[in-house]
């Protein structure tokens, strides 16, 4: 039987590419391997299967709460169905859900949190969701948020930006590790490093490099291209776009960068995100 590992985020801030990296520094086959398969190697929580034997029709259907209850039979099934590290994706707030733990610490080893500018988060969530940038503001402003259950997956509470991001980051543990996306852009040797001595696994320095090179933003997007990516929303046209950062300056108005600093200016600022901003 095994522990989870989560690897954890608002949505569009890295999992994937985090997942990507992960499955190729494990498996390491020298090429880049197959985008549709890291799969294998992360699970992912809200998979609507991991819930078909433990509830009576379409998971899909299940409320919040039922979904709540469930949670930790799910998660005790993922962690006895590998032995030693089980690496699985959530966008869930770490929080008390209906009188249950989000992410229950009896099956759990550790984690890795993700953690982007919203400004940034605000244009991909938008294409993610088909729905204007206002839209996409407006939801990650709402507290208590939770996603609608899809042809994938069950539904997710996963809150408002802030309040995701302060949930996992909160942790005073040594077993978590928080990044973040600009570095793993900016500094990608260094940070990327950091994951594999957290993790524990030896590696040398060239099969590092080698992983880091197999999902850089261009072969992934490539990848996409030619064989498509299953976890591509029907909604959007890419699921790879610009994988760059400060992408928000050219996009987003004067009033909606206000909007969100004003809901997360505090969260903003702990992670640098206002270090550079005119007062």
């Amino acid at each position: 039987m095994g522990k989870i590992l989560w690897l954890a985020s608002y949505p569009k801030s890295g999992n994937t590419w985090m997942r990507a990296f992960l499955h190729n520094l494990i498996v390491d086959k020298g090429g880049p391997l197959d985008l549709n398969a890291m799969s294998r190697g992360a699970l992912m929580d809200a998979a609507h299967q991991h819930y078909a034997s433990l509830s009576d029709g379409d998971p899909r259907q299940l409320s919040r709460e039922e979904i709540a209850r469930l949670r930790p039979r799910m998660q005790a099934a993922l962690a006895a169905s590998r032995n030693g590290t089980v690496f699985v994706k959530t966008h869930t707030a770490l929080t008390m859900l209906a009188g249950h733990p989000s992410h229950d610490p009896a099956h759990t080893l550790g984690s890795i949190y993700m953690v982007r500018d919203p400004r940034d988060v605000a244009l991909s969530y938008a294409d993610h969701l088909g729905i204007g940038i206002d839209g996409a503001i407006d939801a990650m402003a709402r507290e208590n948020a939770q996603t609608d259950a899809s042809e994938e997956g069950v539904t997710e509470f996963i809150g408002s930006w802030s309040q995701n991001v302060t949930g996992w980051t909160n942790q005073k543990a040594s077993t978590v590790l928080v990044l973040r996306y600009e570095d793993m852009l900016d500094q990608p040797k260094q940070t990327f490093g950091r994951i594999v001595a957290f993790l524990g696994i030896e590696r040398s320095s060239q099969q590092v490099r080698n992983a880091i090179g197999n999902t850089s933003f261009e072969q992934l997007a490539r990848q996409e291209e030619t064989s498509g990516f299953q976890e591509r929303s029907h909604k959007q046209k890419k699921f790879f776009r610009r994988g760059r950062s400060g992408s928000w300056r050219s996009m987003l108005s004067p009033e909606q960068a206000a909007r969100l600093t004003a809901d997360h200016g505090a969260v903003m600022q702990r992670f640098g995100y206002l270090d550079n901003e005119a007062p």
